[in-house]
């Protein structure tokens, strides 16, 4: 869901470029990463977690988020003709306008929620299903909505093919978040605001964590925030480039 500004090559954006207009072209040389076979795959995930999230001066260290990121199948919830470059650090197309983030940003905002094994987590923007994915091996429960009706019905049916038992998908417009389900212990937001929506600070537990891109469209920055005493505390971690908010978001938010 991101187009994440931080260290990228002039061919990833190309390859991205490429693959949205017009596919994959016989002329592209990526790091030829994954073949059909599923220890092919598991190799991948192998070379992904220690090259690209562990490797070349980046800043995963925990374990639980290396595992997971190590177990979950990202070949699955990309296209089928993409899969090959899954574990590629980059950004790949979904459909309908959407991209699956790079595995560099999955990781980083993963970590960066600190989730434990007990919490109950709140996605807003279920995109692909990945980071729904890789956070059910971290938590307890994770309830999750997407707004663009195909790509959630599509993320459901994967997710529950792939054995995500307590993940729970929704379709719909996250501003509102997920009332009845109430309160969550962390909160992941996949789209861009300019401010937090109060929904969500609502159904946030005090003492809980949340972690989103907030800004103009043209440029964000990701914000950790923690609720305390009914108020948000919040800290810049790195600037990021995601797809905006739509919905109520996008329409100013009214009550």
């Amino acid at each position: 869901m991101t187009i994440p500004r931080v260290p990228s090559t002039p061919w990833t954006k190309a390859f991205v470029a490429a693959a949205l207009l017009f596919g994959l072209g016989a002329g592209l040389d990526p790091v030829r990463c994954a073949l059909a076979q599923p220890d092919d795959y598991a190799a991948a995930r192998r070379r992904m977690v220690e090259q690209q999230l562990k490797g070349a001066g980046r800043d995963i260290n925990d374990s639980r988020v290396l595992q997971a990121m190590a177990e979950v199948p990202r070949h699955e919830f990309v296209p089928r003709q993409l899969r090959e470059y899954a574990y590629n650090d980059n950004a790949l197309p979904i459909g309908l306008g959407q991209t699956i983030s790079q595995p560099y940003i999955v990781a980083f905002m993963t970590e960066q929620l600190d989730p434990k094994p007990t919490d109950k987590v709140l996605e807003i923007g279920t995109g692909s299903g990945y980071q729904a994915a890789v956070l059910s091996k971290l938590v307890a429960e994770v309830y999750t909505i997407e707004i663009v009706e195909p790509l959630g019905q599509r993320a459901r049916a994967d997710l529950q093919r792939l054995g995500y038992g307590n993940v729970h998908v929704r379709i719909g417009d996250g501003y509102r978040g997920w009332p009845e389900a109430a309160p969550f212990d962390a909160i992941i937001v996949t789209s861009a605001a300019r401010e937090v929506p109060q929904p969500l600070i609502d159904q946030l537990k005090d003492g809980g964590r949340m972690i989103a891109p907030l800004g103009p469209s043209y440029r964000q920055d990701l914000y950790l925030l923690k609720k305390q005493g009914g108020k948000l505390e919040r800290r810049a971690v790195l600037p990021v480039r995601f797809v905006p908010m739509t919905g109520e978001a996008l329409e100013g938010a009214g009550p």
